[in-house]
């Protein structure tokens, strides 16, 4: 078995990154490179993945229900009406990350979303950067890219669209978080049951 392979307690196969807790093993079955599409889990995505950089993701996934509430269930009609006295709030609000930059990011990025429904929404422009499906899985933690031409292309896209914290490397973050790209590793029993469903919430 690969060292980027380990076998649960349950006898299942996952990438080696899903098995040091519980948090990470649900989002790695549930979650992780399954299709995401509609408006609320795609801005949920985003938002998570610009909070979770310099930071482990672990952290992100046990203030995720804080972060749903502090950003109305993603709801980016109502995250663009936010305004400073918003912010302020947030900043005291241990059941996020407190980072101004961050949350002003998220406000800024809501309103993005409300404007690019004109051009088709957020949907329509993630997945047509899309790549083609690999010929062969990775098989190894270590084939796993952190940035693609396709991260890169898209991160450019949404900056145009006055998206901001979306850089190459949160972009491709975003599009393994999104199903855009399927990085579970080759004996992985995700990987070999397929992962064609849209992970929970995706609505």
């Amino acid at each position: 078995m690969s060292e980027s392979l380990v076998v649960g307690a349950d006898g299942r196969s996952r990438c080696a990154w899903a098995v040091s807790t519980p948090d990470y093993e649900a989002y790695h079955d549930d979650e992780w490179g399954r299709p995401v599409h509609g408006e609320r889990a795609l801005y949920e995505r985003i938002t998570l993945e610009a909070f979770q950089s310099g930071l482990s993701w672990l952290t992100i996934l046990r203030r995720r229900e804080g972060f749903r509430a502090a950003f109305v269930g993603f709801d980016a009609d109502r995250v663009a009406d936010y305004d400073e006295d918003d912010v302020a709030r947030l900043l005291t609000d241990t059941s996020i990350i407190r980072n101004r930059a961050k949350i002003q990011a998220a406000v800024t990025n809501a309103r993005a979303v409300v404007r690019l429904r004109e051009d088709g929404g957020l949907d329509r422009l993630l997945w047509s950067f899309a790549p083609p499906p690999r010929p062969h899985r990775p098989t190894a933690l270590s084939d796993v890219p952190a940035v693609s031409a396709e991260s890169t292309a898209l991160a450019k896209a949404l900056r145009r669209q006055g998206f901001v914290f979306v850089g190459p490397t949160t972009a491709y973050a975003a599009m393994q978080a999104c199903g855009l790209v399927d990085d579970h590793i080759e004996g992985c029993h995700v990987a070999r049951n397929g992962a064609g469903t849209a992970s929970p919430g995706a609505s």
